[in-house]
């Protein structure tokens, strides 16, 4: 059962499939390329990428543009329709509109223009290193492992407080000493696993077992895990505080067990290359004026919410579901070649697993397919309208179709194939050939979909299907 919460969803309500239930109930499936208007129309959306330059703030200012690395995260920055939001959006506009205030340009006609490069969270600072942007921001916090290698801003936030957050229905922890031998779920690049591991350090010496530091998923960020731990699916992680209590109204079944902290008195800032003296005391007498406390700082957070509810998918009702419905996908995932977690995961998405469920498009079942979309002859399989077997039997079939269709490419990894199918079987197969297109035309890899083709998807059709394909992965 370990390996199944590791895999199960985390179901955020109303994000099905619906938005191309025009294209996916029906068979009328186009062509594997895109036709030259297509192309031209994705070719149009390319945003110029700067090539990698390292220099102060004298060089930044004869390219008239400051570039911000940033995590692609529902806190930080996201992309929705060609909208950015996000903290580190809020800031980084901030920051262009005090240097147009403060560091005008003669020529009046100039402006200073800020970039925002998403950026995994494992290659913000060797990216920041190697000239791709002049800052890396995302609530990163000052430790001594990076500043061997990097430099930072005057604090944007301090006395930071890294809690460690609980599974639904958690004892609470009176003491740090509690987490011997426990499993702690974190990603490696994180100031988190850098204390745990000097934890470990401190337990060694005190005859304790170590944490047993489980590293997460690079593309989970911090307001994912806390999402899987509300939900059940990871036991414990740690967050800052402040991130944990900004998610608390979202994720109310998660434990923060306040008190017991990790680490205290962190600082949170933005990095820079050492060889930057002069941007880092243009970015200090920013950092003064808009961080935590500031007016600006206090409305910019004090603003950002998310309205979305979860849904525990480890509940007792959903485990009936899963147990009852297991074999049916096994079977079928051996059939059509498919991890049958991930599928499982999938009809969750869709329906909750869910045979009763009607969309008003008329699609039905667990697997949200029309009957007409499964009963043509490219599917043909009838009655999923009343055989649960054979509505995921039709939903695995179709995914296979979509895959080798349009996925049929070597250079794919299985996981990325899976998660590109799943973005054509919510956002439909033109679209996916156009998030693809579009992703490479940007300088992002066409064959991987975190980090690279969600981005394309984000700015083509809103944040749908990216959390479509997000939550099946979780």
């Amino acid at each position: 059962m370990g390996r199944f919460f590791c895999c199960w969803l985390v179901l955020v309500l109303g994000s099905g499939s619906p938005v191309w239930a025009n294209e996916h109930s029906q068979l009328e499936l186009p062509p594997a390329q895109l036709s030259a208007q297509e192309e031209s129309e994705v070719d149009a959306m390319v945003l110029p990428v700067p090539q990698a330059w390292v220099g102060d703030f004298d060089g930044m200012r004869e390219r008239r543009m400051v570039r911000i690395l940033v995590p692609y995260s529902k806190t930080f920055y996201l992309i929705d329709r060609g909208r950015q939001e996000g903290v580190a959006y809020a800031f980084g506009k901030a920051f262009e509109a005090w240097l147009n205030k403060t560091q005008p340009f003669a020529d009046k006609t100039q402006r200073w223009q800020v970039m925002f490069l998403p950026t995994a969270r494992n290659e913000l600072l060797p990216k920041l290193l190697a000239g791709d942007g002049d800052i890396a921001a995302g609530g990163l916090t000052i430790t001594d492992g990076r500043q061997r290698t990097i430099d930072f801003t005057d604090p944007v936030a301090r006395d930071i407080r890294e809690v460690i957050v609980t599974a639904p229905g958690s004892a609470k922890i009176q003491h740090i000493e509690e987490l011997a031998g426990k499993e702690v779920y974190v990603r490696p690049s994180s100031s988190y696993f850098e204390h745990l591991v000097t934890l470990n350090e401190r337990f060694k010496a005190q005859g304790l077992a170590p944490v047993k530091i489980m590293p997460a998923n690079e593309n989970l960020e911090t307001e994912d895990l806390l999402q899987m731990v509300n939900a059940g699916l990871f036991g414990i992680t740690v967050a800052d505080q402040h991130i944990a209590q900004l998610w608390q109204p979202l994720y109310t079944e998660m434990q923060i067990q306040v008190g017991v902290y990790l680490h205290q008195g962190g600082e949170l800032s933005w990095a820079l290359r050492k060889s930057s003296p002069q941007f880092k005391q243009v970015l200090s007498a920013f950092v003064k004026e808009h961080k935590i406390g500031s007016e600006f700082g206090n409305i910019t957070l004090r603003r950002f919410k998310n309205s979305k509810r979860v849904l525990n998918a480890t509940s007792q009702a959903e485990m009936a579901k899963f147990n009852a419905l297991v074999g049916v996908f096994q079977k079928h995932a051996g059939t059509y070649d498919f991890d049958h977690l991930m599928l499982m995961a999938q009809g969750f998405q869709e329906s909750q697993l869910n045979q009763a469920a009607r969309s008003r498009a008329g699609a039905v079942g667990v697997m949200q397919l029309l009957p007409s979309t499964a009963a043509d002859p490219a599917v043909g399989i009838k009655g999923i309208d009343t055989s649960v077997d054979k509505n995921i039997e039709a939903g695995s079939k179709y995914m296979r179709l979509l895959a080798d269709k349009y996925l049929d490419d070597p250079e794919l990894t299985p996981v990325n194939r899976t998660l590109l199918s799943f973005a054509a079987y919510n956002a439909g197969p033109g679209n996916l050939m156009k998030f693809r297109r579009l992703a490479e035309k940007s300088g992002l890899d066409p064959n991987v979909w975190f980090g690279n083709v969600e981005q394309a998807a984000a700015r083509i059709v809103g944040r749908e299907t990216v959390d479509y394909v997000g939550n099946i992965y979780k």
